[in-house]
């Protein structure tokens, strides 16, 4: 489905984001990505999402090098990749329904498909009693439940999360890796950045260690190690 290879990221002559870095994310995959802060897991997001470009080396999606996307079909082929941020980067003004329906929207789905799919959504992530609260009237757990109804709304083939728990504590940590693990179990691949041990060791997935923008191991039940 992806794959990175032999990408290098420079930002200076001083700065190498990440280095000669190659791996490959099959359909279906949940493989996260650990390493310090620093270590390039965010530039890598970045660069898949084309919100950069690598230095040298390509990336391929489905076997088709995405520096070749001509720059009016972005949108297109970012539909097939939900993202789901730290800080969840939820709209302030809307409701739990509104942010998530809001998503269908910009797409361009049908208002019917819009009525039928956002309840549904909410019912994945287990906000249905929530559909009319505000973010600032809810913990953090569940704005992170919101971003990733948001984030399943355009159906997309692949799940993207940078940092989910970041600003969580470790109840809610434990109830939103559960999330994606039921995701993934319904056939979306899932990409977690994180440099959360516990996440990791109760995953018992693949885990992609990155140093210094070096990538240094690559196990199929992987640990963190540092």
């Amino acid at each position: 489905m992806i794959k990175f290879e032999n990408i290098t990221k420079k930002y200076s002559s001083r700065i190498t984001a990440l280095d000669n870095v190659s791996f490959e994310v099959k359909e279906g995959d949940f493989v996260s990505i650990v390493g310090r802060s620093g270590s390039g897991k965010t530039t890598l997001i970045r660069l898949l999402l084309l919100e950069e470009k690598p230095t040298s080396g390509k990336i391929f999606f489905d076997g088709k090098d995405i520096s070749s996307i001509p720059e009016h079909d972005i949108a297109e082929y970012r539909q097939q990749i939900g993202v789901v941020f730290q800080d969840y980067k939820l709209l302030q003004s809307k409701n739990v329904y509104e942010n998530v329906s809001y998503a269908m929207e910009v797409i361009g789905a049908d208002p019917k498909e819009i009525s039928k799919d956002v309840p549904n959504l909410l019912d994945l992530v287990g906000l249905t009693e929530r559909a009319h609260n505000f973010p600032k009237e809810l913990s953090g757990g569940e704005k992170q439940r919101v971003a990733i109804a948001r984030a399943l709304a355009s159906g997309p083939r692949l799940i993207v999360a940078d940092e989910p728990t970041g600003n969580l504590d470790p109840y809610h940590t434990k109830d939103i890796i559960e999330l994606f693990s039921k995701i993934n179990s319904f056939g979306t691949t899932v990409i977690l950045s994180t440099h959360n041990k516990a996440v990791i060791d109760s995953l018992k997935k693949r885990v992609v260690t990155l140093d210094g923008g070096k990538l240094v191991r690559d196990q199929e039940e992987g640990s963190l190690i540092f």
